[in-house]
């Protein structure tokens, strides 16, 4: 009791020191200077986008060209200067921008919509709306002309959601002096305050050949443009308008699918529905979908797992992933109360959504967000109705405290709730500085979860009813990320039936702390290295309910080095001690791993080139005790990327394990193709194969943007199975075959969007 009475004193002195602390000179310098003024346009004015600067207002608006290096050396003056001026109308936003260069030394190979830009010379920006310094828009694009865009969470930078799609237009020039870009979005793309007359706004700019990274405001390392609290200003906005802030989106689909040896093989669904989305304030946004429908997504990257506890597959669907930033519980925790995959997908297959409602945006200093859906009854599951409500109220800058409730009906009565619900309650806190001893982060995350008796209504009488304590899961965790020293140090605990029923749990009934040095130096002597990197990580789990040790867990990160390049590579050596209280089996064959103690060392080596270079590598190799046996491993990824708008993609994972009761392999192989037409039409897709199922699969995916706001999306998938691995005998496969189909398909999807 006394150790943790100490703890709670500390974190209580940490966090006074940082709402106290001062902040320096520098870190203002960074982040102050002049506005960025936009030029309204004349009535008559017209802005024709096609990456040319030749309009009178680009000549007339006052550019900024205040830019300052943040890599390779802080502070620094960027080797090419940037131009950027702002313009608008009533009706939208336009930015011009001059990016000097070399032109034969431009690199910009992608084109393909949200495709990370870490190969290519690049151009972002940020808008802060709301000018709040923890929500925004991010945009970004290369010298192809490439669409990017996503949403910064109320995390306050600490990721954006590229799964957000608005209409806006963009079109680049290549130039002898460089290359300018030319930008157009609609007022009705963006929400905001109407009777604001500033936003916060950056621009960063990467030239990729020096690994150069160039900011307007924020250019410490310790910052970034993902950040809104070290955003510029944006001034001079007078008049604008959101419209009635009304978007339908209807759609049409169309579907062939076939799976040999069912009843009736082949069938031909269609179907329609739409999108409604209304903004009921400036800042909040319902949106209705009837009839969802997620033809366009692609299939989940196949993994293998040789542990013991469930793998979680990230969320693809593109109505889960808008505004889905403000359902963050937590996240660097795992208490996840809330795990959107849940609605309309059991075990990796889809159930129809019949319907799906959502409200989400800002209201006063707090974010909200609301979500109701329905699932389809079908042969293998019954119709279920999800709820989902989530709160962050804003205070001290950019930190929040937030509350979040999830409900899971399986009944006839939709909306009414009854004793046989499945409820998850949850609170969190969030607190962030980034004046901590002057222009250090600092980050403090905390949580409490529980929900109701995941076995309600399944229990005998006479069984017990599980306590709060072991439906709940708590725990905090303060982080101090900042460059060349970090750390951070996390408590938390997870009961035996903390079960969240809308939610994602690995592990359950676990007591663990884990604390983590870092120290990633920079050193100014050695021309050819950006960074080295040594770390070292701890982690001890006990049980909660008998404080036995479960596990002890070193990781040294013994060396590791960031080239000037862009290349990289890292060296750990690890040691586990597990306890493990009962039988479980791996592989296909169900090797048995007996209950007992082990400790294993290993080692791992990771290496990475720079992706610029049309041929790059990245992969790990490794050594290490498995339970009683060893495990020998490789992973290795090879892009290959002969011109702009091509790009080949090889990925293996091997698996050597051997133990004293049988020994097996695992293999994943998976190739990856693109052909990027332009940056408004492409044709991706994959093969994936992996020697545990033994089972094959096709996908492809062609998109195109027929204009802002109007797609076509074609998907053929195809899926084939050794026969002796299916196991059941069926006239329609041939014995001989190598493979046999098991379901095949195709769909079309189109949809259009009015906006008023």
């Amino acid at each position: 009791m006394r150790r943790k009475t100490n703890v709670r004193s500390a974190l209580r002195l940490v966090l006074l020191v940082a709402l106290v602390a001062p902040v320096p000179l520098l870190a203002q310098d960074a982040v102050s200077g002049p506005p960025l003024v936009a030029s309204r346009l004349a009535a008559d004015a017209t802005i024709d986008i096609d990456g040319q600067l030749l309009e009178d207002v680009w000549s007339t608006a006052v550019p900024i060209t205040d830019f300052t290096a943040r890599l390779p050396v802080e502070g620094a003056e960027p080797t090419w200067p940037t131009e950027i001026r702002v313009a608008y109308d009533d009706d939208a936003l336009y930015i011009g921008a001059m990016l000097y260069d070399h032109p034969d030394s431009i690199i910009s190979f992608q084109k393909r919509r949200d495709v990370g830009l870490g190969t290519d010379d690049r151009f972002m920006w940020i808008f802060d709306t709301f000018d709040d310094d923890r929500t925004g828009y991010f945009f970004e694009t290369n010298a192809n002309g490439l669409i990017g865009e996503g949403i910064i969470t109320g995390s306050a930078g600490r990721s954006v959601n590229k799964s957000w799609d608005t209409i806006w237009e963009i079109r680049t020039a290549r130039l002898q002096n460089g290359w300018s870009v030319e930008v157009r979005i609609p007022f009705l793309s963006l929400n905001f305050d109407p009777e604001s007359t500033a936003w916060g706004i950056n621009f960063q700019r990467t030239i990729r050949r020096r690994n150069e990274e160039i900011m307007w405001r924020g250019w410490l390392r310790n910052q970034t443009l993902f950040n809104p609290a070290f955003a510029g200003r944006l001034e001079g906005l007078q008049g604008l308008s959101q419209g009635i802030g009304l978007e339908l989106r209807p759609y049409v689909t169309g579907n062939y699918r076939n799976q040999p040896g069912d009843p009736e093989p082949t069938t031909w669904p269609r179907d329609v529905g739409f999108d409604v989305g209304y903004n009921l304030t400036p800042g909040l946004r319902a949106a209705v979908s009837v009839n969802t429908d997620f033809a366009e997504v692609e299939v989940d990257q196949r993994r293998i797992n040789i542990t013991r506890f469930p793998i979680r597959f990230p969320e693809q669907r593109n109505f889960f992933l808008e505004g889905s930033g403000v359902y963050s519980f937590a996240p660097r925790s795992g208490p996840e109360p809330f795990f959107s995959r849940r609605i309309g997908l059991e075990d990796g297959q889809a159930i129809p959504i019949e319907y799906a409602t959502r409200l989400g945006g800002q209201a006063g200093r707090f974010e909200v967000g609301f979500l109701q859906a329905g699932t389809a009854e079908t042969d293998e599951t019954a119709a279920e109705q999800f709820t989902v409500a989530r709160a962050k109220y804003l205070f001290v800058g950019q930190s929040t405290i937030g509350a979040m409730w999830t409900r899971r009906a399986t009944n006839d009565f939709g909306m009414v709730a009854t004793p046989d619900d499945r409820h998850t309650l949850g609170v969190d806190l969030d607190y962030r500085t980034t004046t901590f001893l002057g222009n250090k982060n600092l980050e403090l995350e905390a949580f409490l979860a529980w929900n109701t008796d995941p076995q309600a209504g399944l229990r005998a009488p006479d069984e017990e009813t599980p306590d709060f304590g072991t439906r709940s899961a708590r725990g905090l965790r303060l982080n101090y990320p900042n460059d060349v020293w970090q750390s951070h140090i996390s408590y938390r605990e997870f009961g035996d039936d903390y079960l969240p029923a809308v939610g994602f749990v690995r592990r359950n009934n676990f007591r663990r702390v884990e604390p983590r040095f870092g120290w990633w130096p920079r050193p100014e002597g050695i021309a050819a290295i950006r960074q080295f990197q040594f770390d070292v990580l701890f982690r001890a789990l006990e049980d909660l309910r008998t404080g036995e040790v479960l596990e002890r867990f070193w990781e040294v990160g013994l060396f590791g080095a960031e080239f000037e390049s862009g290349d990289s590579f890292d060296v750990e050596v690890t040691r586990l001690y597990e306890f493990l209280d009962r039988d479980f089996g791996v592989g296909r064959e169900d090797i048995p791993i007996l209950a007992g103690e082990y400790t294993n060392w290993g080692i791992d080596l990771e290496a990475r080139t720079a992706r610029q270079r049309k041929v790059s590598f990245g992969g790990n190799v490794g050594r290490e005790g498995f339970w009683d046996g060893t495990r020998i491993y490789a992973t290795s990824a090879i892009d290959f990327r002969p011109q702009p708008g091509y790009q080949i993609s090889f990925e293996v994972e091997h698996n050597r394990i051997d133990l004293p009761r049988g020994n097996f392999d695992t293999n994943v192989f998976i190739l990856d193709g693109a052909w990027d037409i332009s940056p408004q039409a492409s044709v991706t897709g994959n093969v994936q194969y992996d020697d545990i199922s033994e089972l094959a699969g096709l996908f492809l995916l062609g998109r195109w943007l027929v204009n802002p706001g109007s797609e076509l999306f074609i998907v053929y998938t195809h899926n084939w199975q050794r026969p002796e691995t299916l196991g059941i005998p069926d006239p329609g496969f041939r014995p001989d075959r190598d493979f046999a189909t098991i379901s095949r398909g195709a769909a079309f999807k189109i949809n259009y969007t009015w906006r008023w």
